[in-house]
């Protein structure tokens, strides 16, 4: 097969975009904790890109993309090391999914399992071992994430396969679901089950000591304004990416993402403004992010004009939904139930909704709508039990929490042995206001 460097050039481009996400969201999130844990919230991230760069190798893409075991996960052991991944016997590069060598793919996919796994240390800020979380990972992208990636992206129970959940509901036509879902970049697979699995671990684990009755402010504002500002540059190689190649489809989805988010912003500040008073610099990374992850899954099937009404509408949503840990009591520290779960949904479901060809409000019913909904429904339900499971392990063997000493005290000491702040000369820490 001849490849098309052009091709092949792009989808590396995107992979090295989406990996930068990452980093990004550790200046994100980063900035957001107080300052006597900001390098064990960087080292979250960075803990995610290290020991999923190692596994997705071994076993990540076997498992998110090898031959389907019930619909649910693929035979870790079929593709093990990448074998048979790379070459064929002859030497040639094995083809991808665009017109490329597939181990660019596996160099796309693993940026991906990487920034998921990664998002969820942000409802567990300022609590727990980093030595737990570190076994967490591992855990949960083997038994949740790559499930979850081949489920929707490999041929499983929530793709269009004939096999699938959407070919049950509204039957088959030439071996496919006659109505199949839609996830472009990652709404089922990326912000649904990974907010779900925040808010799962945030109930698990507890409120950090003072939440409630002390202010938890963001101790680096221009940190979470950076952040913000490389998520989104990343995000481009998110969902442009996803068209796997240079064309009108990766166009569509670079406009989409970038209408959407810049409406999510004023949709949150205009929220921000009405109940707060205040348009603030926090609410304005926190709608960009919001816009991205909603447009995540719609960026290649809907237009400029409803993506504008898509991310203003999550941008509202999620500015709103960003309040309900203390009405409910949960705490959730960097709001990735408000932002990832909901914005996900927001994205998910408005495309039965939105979308160009099928969509609700182009007159093709309400199928695809019913579709989204199951789609969104089980992947909360399987995030859900699994993260369950995997955190309850781990609370009742190695414990989650640090001691209460090294919580109020700060983490970064206490779990690093290193500190963000100091002045210079007298070895002084500063300490928050």
């Amino acid at each position: 097969m001849e490849f098309d460097t052009g091709a092949a050039a792009w989808m590396l481009m995107s992979a090295s975009l989406v990996l930068l996400m990452t980093p990004g969201l550790a200046f994100f999130y980063g900035g957001m904790v107080r300052s006597r844990s900001v390098l064990n919230m960087m080292m979250m991230s960075f803990g995610a890109m290290a020991v999923i760069g190692v596994i997705y190798v071994l076993w990540g893409w076997s498992m998110s993309y090898g031959s389907t075991v019930l619909g649910l996960f693929g035979n870790p052991f079929d593709q093990f090391g990448l074998v048979g991944t790379i070459q064929d016997d002859t030497g040639a590069w094995l083809p991808g999914v665009g017109a490329y060598p597939q181990i660019i793919d596996v160099a796309f996919q693993v940026t991906f399992a990487i920034i998921t796994t990664a998002l969820i240390s942000g409802a567990i800020a300022d609590r727990v071992k980093f030595g737990s979380w570190m076994l967490f990972v591992p855990l949960w992208v083997t038994l949740a994430y790559f499930p979850m990636a081949h489920m929707v992206w490999g041929g499983g129970l929530l793709s269009g396969s004939e096999d699938g959940i959407a070919a049950k509901i509204f039957g088959v036509v030439d071996e496919a679901a006659a109505v199949a879902p839609v996830d472009f970049a990652g709404g089922t697979v990326v912000h649904i089950n990974a907010g779900i699995a925040g808010l799962v671990l945030a109930l698990l684990i507890g409120k950090r000591k003072g939440f409630g009755t002390e202010p938890m402010r963001p101790h680096n504002l221009p940190f979470v304004m950076l952040g913000a500002a490389l998520l989104w540059f990343g995000w481009f190689g998110f969902n442009a990416g996803s068209a796997f190649a240079a064309d009108g489809a990766a166009g569509l989805a670079w406009v989409n993402t970038t209408s959407a988010t810049a409406a999510a912003i004023l949709g949150w500040l205009l929220v921000e403004k009405i109940r707060d008073g205040h348009a603030t610099s926090l609410g304005a990374a926190s709608g960009i992010v919001a816009g991205l992850v909603a447009i995540t899954p719609a960026a290649g099937v809907l237009n400029p004009v409803t993506s504008l009404i898509l991310g203003a509408v999550s941008g509202a949503c999620c500015a709103m939904a960003v309040g309900l840990k203390y009405r409910f009591g949960y705490d959730d520290s960097l709001d990735v139930v408000g932002v990832h779960l909901v914005g996900g949904l927001v994205g998910t479901v408005g495309i039965g909704f939105l979308a160009s060809e099928g969509g609700l409000f182009f007159g093709d019913g309400v199928k695809l709508l019913v579709i989204q909904v199951v789609i969104a429904l089980v992947a909360i339900l399987v995030s859900a039990i699994v993260t369950g499971v995997i955190g309850f392990g781990i609370k009742k063997t190695i414990g989650w929490r640090v001691s209460e000493e090294a919580e109020v005290g700060g983490i970064d000491l206490a779990e690093h042995g290193e500190q963000a702040y100091e002045t210079i000369g007298s070895g002084r820490v500063i300490r928050e206001a």
